[in-house]
């Protein structure tokens, strides 16, 4: 884990040091930083590391960071997904100054459209989406100049209205920038700024039936908002010179776009276009569906605030684009969750013990610590019985010779009470073992012990009068090949058929009372979180991941 010292230590990433030395320079008092999502799906992890840098670097550098929702596009966007972001970004720990929407500017946007046609920088252009494409040439050819793009500023401004007022249909027309049809940059080959769109938008209703592409859009409310370091990912370079170009001609505030690279996972998608087709298409159980890299998904699962955090901490900030291993991520968590989850005792395939020489109608106290990384978590109170469950791969009726755990004559401890020795075996008429009957020596107690009887194995076990039935959902990684993106074919060919699988185990009984999002470490198996659809009767616990990294070890097999 990183400690906050560590995080001290650390030399400046390349934004850091531009911004350090601008406030040196005197260049700015303080800073501005925006994080801008579209509200057109739910975060997922590669927003998490825009988000811990826009406002990370406002918790390192005196300033303050904006919420802004790039809100230009009403047919996909929605306010279920307004509040999904918001609550993310509440949830990893970061505060807003303000919360602010693209679609405040609409009105000023729209007088800067004005203007551009006023400068002869803008016309209405009547071409087809196929007509505009097939006119702007190649990166090695250049443009041809739309037939409309002489129109007079009268025409021009008068055609804008128009579309403005809804005469015209969807797609008919577009406003165009006047910029040079044989730039070296494509993007800058008259770029569309506005486009027709008769759509209810989820704040300003049917106001508006024109709306400003996103380029548009985008760097003039980041200086409507003084926003002094605009940061973007590596696909918005070529967009740059656009950006400065439109601030330049409006005369509008300065404001500068600085490109880091977003970061890859493996074993995972985060296109939101792919993300809404595996929640649409069912594949998935929604956007918070914890296989899902969604933040929401995440936290369903289990992941924490802090871990996410660390992991964006640990990748760092790049100007060139890799592939991060997302099991990097589960290290993270397993980091966090070790530190601060419960020990509870969960028998996830159960095979029943009978203890012979127990009492039938005893239920003996036994105590187990809470969590051995620390001490003030205390300890707690188990029952134990007669009858027990105990999983079955820890019982081998014809042991291997490294095998520590129950075998006929063998000797184990179960945790926080009895050594027990199996005898003897109930087989079912397919001859699968059903019960292993035991016998408990006396005296053996954890914590006063006076056999000086020394076993090597040591299981955990559940009551089977006192545990409690629970639905326990095993999630692993949604696909099974490590660059999805790189494969033949649909991506949804690659869905790992193993990435769920819903079990029923037996439970200590007090994870009846775990609250939705309530982390445990289930003994040797992984660290598991409750899941809302739990009920009292019914517990439901995901798994968050593995107390190892399996898939590791399977690469190296």
């Amino acid at each position: 884990m990183i400690t906050e010292e560590k995080k001290e230590e650390k030399s400046l990433n390349f934004i850091e040091e531009i911004i350090e030395a601008d406030l040196k320079a005197g260049k700015y008092a303080e800073i501005v930083t925006r994080f801008p999502p579209e509200p057109n799906g739910y975060l997922h992890i590669g927003h998490a590391s825009s988000i811990c840098l826009n406002f990370g670097l406002t918790k390192k550098f005196p300033g303050y960071t904006n919420l802004r929702f790039d809100d230009t596009n009403p047919t996909t966007e929605d306010t279920e997904y307004v509040e999904s972001i918001k609550n993310d970004i509440s949830w990893m720990g970061f505060e807003w100054e303000n919360e602010l929407y693209a679609s405040d500017y609409f009105d000023t946007l729209y007088g800067y459209a004005i203007q551009l046609i006023h400068k002869g920088l803008a016309y209405v252009d009547d071409s087809t989406s196929e007509e505009i494409a097939t006119l702007k040439g190649t990166p090695t050819q250049p443009g041809k100049d739309s037939p409309y793009r002489n129109r007079s500023v009268e025409e021009n401004r008068l055609l804008f209205e128009q579309m403005k007022n809804g005469t015209f249909p969807d797609g008919s027309r577009t406003l165009r920038a006047k910029i040079d049809m044989a730039h070296q940059n494509m993007l800058m080959r008259d770029p569309i700024l506005y486009r027709i769109k008769h759509a209810h938008h989820h704040r300003t209703g049917d106001k508006w039936c024109i709306y400003p592409m996103y380029d548009f859009a985008h760097g003039q409310s980041d200086a409507i908002e003084n926003v002094t370091h605009s940061i973007c990912t590596l696909e918005f370079v070529p967009h740059r010179e656009l950006y400065d170009w439109l601030i330049e001609q409006l005369g509008i505030y300065p404001s500068h776009q600085y490109e880091f690279a977003r970061r890859n996972l493996n074993y995972t998608v985060t296109s939101k276009r792919k993300l809404l087709q595996l929640v649409q298409e069912g594949h998935v159980n929604g956007w918070d569906d914890p296989r899902m890299p969604t933040i929401s998904g995440l936290r369903r699962r289990g992941y924490t605030p802090f871990s996410i955090r660390d992991f964006c901490d640990r990748i760092g900030v790049a100007k060139r684009e890799n592939m991060i291993d997302v099991g990097l991520l589960e290290f993270c968590v397993r980091e966090d969750l070790n530190k601060t989850s419960l020990r509870r005792m969960v028998v996830l395939d159960p095979l029943k013990v009978v203890i012979t020489n127990f009492p039938e109608e005893l239920s003996e106290t036994c105590v187990s610590e809470n969590n051995p990384e620390d001490i003030a978590a205390g300890m707690r109170e188990i029952l134990f019985t007669r009858e027990i469950f105990i999983e079955r791969e820890d019982f081998m009726e014809v042991p291997s010779k490294k095998y520590f755990r129950l075998a006929p004559g063998k000797m184990v401890r179960l945790k926080g009470a009895y050594i027990i020795q199996a005898d003897s075996v109930v087989k079912d008429e397919n001859g699968e073992v059903t019960e292993v009957h035991c016998t408990y020596i006396e005296n053996s107690k954890s914590g006063q012990d006076t056999t000086g009887i020394n076993v090597k194995g040591t299981l955990h076990w559940v009551s089977a009068k006192h545990g409690v039935p629970v639905e326990v959902r095993l999630y692993d990684r949604l696909f099974s090949v490590e660059n999805v993106s790189s494969e033949e074919g649909d991506f949804k060919d690659y869905i790992n058929p193993e990435s769920l699988n819903i079990i029923t185990g037996y439970a200590e009984p007090d994870l009846r009372e775990a609250k939705p999002g309530e982390s445990f470490q289930f003994l040797r198996k992984g660290y598991f979180a409750a899941d809302p659809d739990g009920t009292f009767e019914k517990p439901v616990f995901n798994r968050t991941v593995t107390l190892r990294d399996n898939w590791a070890k399977a690469g190296e097999k």
